[in-house]
């Protein structure tokens, strides 16, 4: 069997993409989109359809807004997704978003809509909202209303927690991302696998879940190499770029389940709750969490604009 068959034995494999081809090669479960997959695939003249039916709509049913022109190309983009993966697609809401609560359920809503209108129904969508406090409250009313959440841009501890006690369907936590952070700060070059503080950062969000059997799901994403999917083989599931899929499909060596949840309930930890106070205080005492999550909404927020400038 391949790697990439040996994980599927414990792990739902996500595809982490917005190409089409890339989907129907890999046979993933499920797919996640974010602005920064989506202006890469924009661009690519197969898919160019896909911005002029949703420009066509809006200019029709908006008055050419291109906030709403823009909500329809991802969903169309998901839509077509769909039809390739038997699970679930992920959706992003607007990164600008992330510190408005309202904005972010009016946002989210809308997508669901357009997605129920084309004929899919909500439990095969998931929203994604980044892992600020306000996104975390804005997950809490969704989930209540059947629209289930994807929280990302995740990188510690406290964030983990809070989106479980909101409730929340998906966290993803972002591997690769603390990588790159750590090589920096320390000036390393490389880690061992096991020593890698993004998969070392998901086995304990994975322990502390497991250990209190809390049924928000985690799906390890961003990753920058091989041996960090396969040090995480048994995470609920993992979301997976097509280079590291393709090294996984090529390889046989074979791959040893790494998590597990009833070894995981046997750890020793104490459960956590927390305030809006302690959560910020948490937040802001990991430098890493804190940089790095301004770093992602900026990144994808650059990119909206990007896609904005397209359709304009």
């Amino acid at each position: 069997m391949s790697q990439l068959d040996q994980l599927k034995q414990w792990t739902t494999v996500v595809a982490d993409t917005g190409d089409f081809d890339t989907i129907h090669a890999y046979h993933p479960t499920d797919a996640t989109t974010n602005p920064s997959l989506i202006f890469t695939a924009a661009q690519k003249p197969e898919y160019r359809h896909l911005l002029e039916e949703a420009l066509l709509v809006a200019r029709k049913e908006a008055d050419g807004n291109v906030g709403l022109a823009l909500d329809r190309v991802f969903v169309n983009f998901g839509m077509e997704i769909l039809r390739l993966v038997p699970g679930r697609v992920s959706t992003e809401v607007d990164a600008r978003l992330s510190f408005d609560v309202e904005g972010s359920i009016a946002k989210a809503r809308h997508l669901i809509a357009l997605y129920e209108a084309g004929g899919i129904p909500r439990e095969r969508v998931l929203i994604k909202l980044a892992s600020t406090w306000e996104g975390i409250l804005a997950a809490r009313v969704l989930e209540k209303e059947g629209i289930h959440c994807n929280m990302t841009l995740l990188f510690s501890m406290p964030q983990a927690i809070a989106c479980a006690e909101a409730g929340v369907t998906l966290i993803s936590p972002f591997v690769g991302r603390i990588l790159d952070w750590y090589k920096k700060a320390e000036g390393i070059a490389s880690y061992p696998p096991a020593e890698d503080p993004g998969v070392k950062s998901v086995t304990a969000i994975y322990s502390y879940y497991k250990k209190f059997d809390i049924r928000t799901q985690i799906m390890g994403a961003s990753f920058r190499n091989k041996e960090e999917i396969l040090e995480l083989a048994g995470c609920d599931l993992l979301t997976i770029a097509p280079k590291l899929l393709e090294e996984l499909r090529t390889s046989e060596t074979p791959v040893l389940r790494k998590l597990d949840a009833q070894t995981a309930r046997k750890g020793i930890m104490e459960k956590q709750s927390l305030d809006e106070k302690t959560f910020r205080y948490l937040l802001n005492e990991d430098a890493m969490a804190t940089e790095k999550l301004a770093e992602g909404i900026r990144l994808f927020s650059r990119d909206i604009v990007k896609l904005e400038k397209i359709l304009e």
